[in-house]
């Protein structure tokens, strides 16, 4: 789904399924609790990374995970 932000346009598909893929990585590696709440460093890290232009969900899932476990907020 494409929601016009200003100038920006946001796919939250992507990014949702960007974070899936690395908070299920970062989960089944211990490195954030096991639960349903939504961590916001490793989003917040995704969505930097997404508006510097970054648009493939696995490339986007791949250096968020680095940048997190890094403890590099972008």
């Amino acid at each position: 789904m494409l929601v016009e932000r200003g100038i920006q346009v946001l796919n939250f598909e992507v990014v949702g399924d960007a974070y899936a893929i690395a908070s299920n990585y970062l989960r089944k590696s211990g490195a954030i609790a096991d639960s349903l709440v939504t961590d916001e460093r490793l989003l917040a890290i995704i969505m930097k990374l997404f508006q510097r232009g970054e648009f493939n969900r696995l490339r986007l899932a791949n250096k968020a995970i680095a940048r997190f476990e890094a403890g590099v907020l972008a």
